[in-house]
């Protein structure tokens, strides 16, 4: 690692934490030709997932917009922000475990919505109604009486 003080490229690490997340390791350095401290970050290199919108443009995959969209949808619900994470860290381990570069907005909007489905059938419907965009009350309708089907299929 190169001293940003001094240019040489001989550094000996001193100490080593990772972060609170886990995501990050935090090394303390000192250069050995001048003797100063720095501090770096080693964090593991991803290859960025574009997303394909529904109008052909295509963007760097990010889970705060997919957050942001699910907790929408369970405002003021009794939803806990730990399994709205959770559902985010599901979601993001399923875009990224495809190894594909590329994933649609259709696909991304379904893997939130089978996640809200078992998470809150209220927030699910606030959340299909944003992205199925229905039109009128007989779409939203069937889109009530699916879930309904499908809750009546599950206590049986």
């Amino acid at each position: 690692m190169k001293c940003m003080y001094c240019g040489c490229k001989e550094s000996k690490v001193i100490d080593s934490r990772a972060s609170e997340d886990g995501e990050t390791i935090r090394r303390r350095r000192e250069c050995i030709a001048c003797g100063k401290r720095f501090t770096t970050y080693e964090t593991v290199e991803t290859t960025p997932v574009l997303v394909i919108k529904s109008n052909g443009t295509r963007q760097v995959f990010d889970i705060n917009k997919v957050k942001g969209g699910i907790i929408k949808a369970c405002e003021k619900r009794p939803v806990p922000m730990v399994k709205i994470d959770k559902l985010c860290e599901d979601i993001r381990k399923q875009v990224y475990n495809s190894m594909e570069q590329e994933i649609t907005s259709k696909e991304i909007g379904e893997m939130v919505m089978a996640g809200l489905r078992s998470l809150d059938e209220v927030a699910y419907v606030r959340f299909a109604s944003v992205y199925r965009s229905f039109k009128d009350i007989s779409t939203f309708m069937d889109e009530l009486i699916k879930l309904t089907n499908k809750s009546d299929g599950d206590k049986k």
